[in-house]
């Protein structure tokens, strides 16, 4: 009994921790908003149109922009300022909800207007998701990075319960035009809340990233990190069939439910109850299961759910399967996302998560797209039907793709030394060759390139373009390490992303150095010809007599 009070506690701990409350607070209300919006524009396009095609276009346009832009928008995450980005994001949708408002309220709304803001909406979504969980690790201690993330799942499940609830009832009550006035309101309390965060000015040290080689050393990292990787392949699995029952779900709720708009909103509303139920199960359950566990019942629980919804079950029980869709949902989602924090370290968080948000957004996009043309020529039930069963499959088969555990402790070790330099370098002068030379006994070295092999990754993590080993012609025992880093500035990035895991992987590779002294580390800086000449006649010109 103790054990589960500690869980529970855990589990809600960041909360005590004012700045986080304040904005998690603020963020549910947010959100809240949000889904208003959402549930009248869903409901909006069934009446504009009968198309299946038009319902599930909503979808992408809405998941698209992120699709399309999170990368990016994890770059400017990652080198702007937080809080005034996250400020100006609130403030452009809420001009998206305030035309939406403007257009319902004049009866000029068309499928064209409300794809066009929904789309528009969508783009402030995408700068807004890697910003804001990036903020998540400032505002928490590591120990409680985990269950912060999952207090933000549960903060969105929590709105999903009381926005489209409360938007289809000022919908069916007043129409769209008032639930899209409360979403305008509710970014005047998201940006009081991140004006009175007062956010620590970060320190110059000279080495701040411009745009393009922030994204471009995103993209190395993305391609180096394995277990990035599987984490982006497992939610590509499940997202992209599990997209279904979110595109087809209007449809779902009106021509085989026969339901009004205030029904929908019941929906949708039990998805947001469920996942708050599934967020308080969850610790007891990761207790007894383990990330691949929880995947897979997550996968199982939203295919019954689709399975039996395909039938058209009396509304009450839709109900109830809503509730269970919910709980599988707040799983699937607490879970990849948590694992996709844990491997990521801070400096290049924002990125990560945005190519995380990319491939999540990329597959619902496209599965709303597909699944909604599946609907139009084989019907919304068998297209359900073909959904879950295909849900099943994939979540039995990648189940053995093993997700990472997340453990690895990724705190800049601040381990190298500084280069030794005979003159000052400019920052963007580059390409650099950093070479180790190591010491290493024949019988040794099959065990050390091993080793190596795992630390190229990091080199390539990062900031390393390209990575090499290369062996003395005439020393059987001398190898050399090499990589090239872009530039000057980029390798001294280097020296802070290093962690305490890639420095465990350093010493494994060390450990077979059999030198009197550690391996010698050369650095080498591409020389540009032409003004090389130039300063050597200069030199020579000023050492001559006058």
């Amino acid at each position: 009994m103790s054990t589960e009070r500690t869980s529970t506690a855990g589990s809600f701990a960041p909360l005590r921790r004012p700045v986080f409350a304040v904005l998690w607070a603020a963020t549910v209300l947010g959100n809240v908003g949000s889904f208003m919006r959402d549930v009248a524009s869903s409901w909006m396009v069934t009446e504009l149109s009968a198309s299946p095609t038009a319902v599930a276009l909503i979808q992408t346009a809405a998941t698209l922009p992120i699709f399309l832009l999170a990368i990016p928008a994890g770059v400017l995450s990652d080198i702007l300022d937080r809080r005034r980005f996250l400020i100006f994001i609130q403030i452009m949708l809420a001009c998206v909800s305030g035309t939406l408002l403007v257009l319902s309220r004049t009866n000029t709304l068309t499928v064209e207007y409300l794809v066009a803001l929904t789309f528009v909406g969508g783009i402030g979504a995408a700068l807004m998701g890697p910003t804001w969980q990036s903020i998540v690790p400032e505002l928490v201690p590591r120990s409680d990075l985990k269950n912060a993330v999952a207090l933000n799942s549960l903060g969105i499940n929590i709105a999903r319960a009381i926005g489209p609830a409360a938007g289809g009832l000022l919908l069916a009550s007043f129409g769209a035009s008032f639930a899209y006035g409360a979403d305008v309101l509710s970014y005047v309390f998201v940006v009081a809340a991140l004006l009175w965060w007062k956010r620590p000015a970060t320190v110059d040290t000279g080495l701040s990233e411009q745009f393009f080689g922030a994204f471009r050393a995103g993209l190395r990292y993305a391609k180096a990190s394995r277990e990035l990787h599987v984490v982006l392949l497992r939610a590509a699995v499940f997202f992209l069939f599990a997209s279904s029952v979110w595109a087809l779900l209007p449809l779902v709720a009106r021509k085989m439910l026969g339901g009004t708009a205030g029904f929908y909103g019941v929906m949708l509303g039990a998805v947001g109850a469920g996942a708050i139920l599934g967020a308080v199960l969850l610790p007891r359950m990761r207790a007894k299961l383990d990330a691949d566990g929880l995947v897979l019942a997550a996968s199982l629980i939203s295919a019954v759910v689709m399975c039996a919804l395909s039938f058209a079950p009396p509304q009450w029980v839709a109900v109830l399967l809503m509730l269970l869709l919910g709980v599988g949902w707040i799983i699937a989602l607490t879970t990849l996302n948590g694992v996709a924090q844990a491997v990521l370290p801070n400096w290049v968080r924002g990125r990560g998560l945005a190519i995380y948000l990319t491939v999540f957004n990329g597959a619902m996009a496209g599965g709303s797209l597909g699944w909604g043309l599946i609907a139009q020529e084989l019907g919304v039930p068998t297209t359900l039907l073909i959904g879950a069963a295909g849900l099943a499959v994939v979540a039995f088969v990648f189940h053995r793709v093993r997700l990472p555990t997340g453990e690895a402790d990724l705190q800049a070790s601040n381990h190298w030394p500084e280069p030794l330099l005979s003159a000052p370098v400019a920052h963007d002068r580059g390409p650099v060759m950093v070479q180790i030379e190591y010491r290493i006994r024949p019988e040794d070295q099959p065990a050390f390139l091993q080793a190596l092999e795992k630390l190229s990754l990091e080199r390539r993590r990062d900031g390393a373009y390209a990575w090499g080993i290369t062996e003395h012609t005439n020393d059987r025992e001398c190898l050399m390490e090499w990589f090239l880093v872009e530039s000057w500035a980029e390798h001294l990035r280097q020296h802070q992303r290093v962690s305490n895991a890639d420095a465990d992987l350093q010493s494994a590779a060390i450990q077979f150095h059999i030198g009197p002294e550690k391996p010698v580390v050369h650095h080498f800086l591409a020389l540009d010809m032409k003004h090389a000449r130039a300063a050597a006649h200069g030199a020579q010109a000023a050492q001559e007599p006058s």
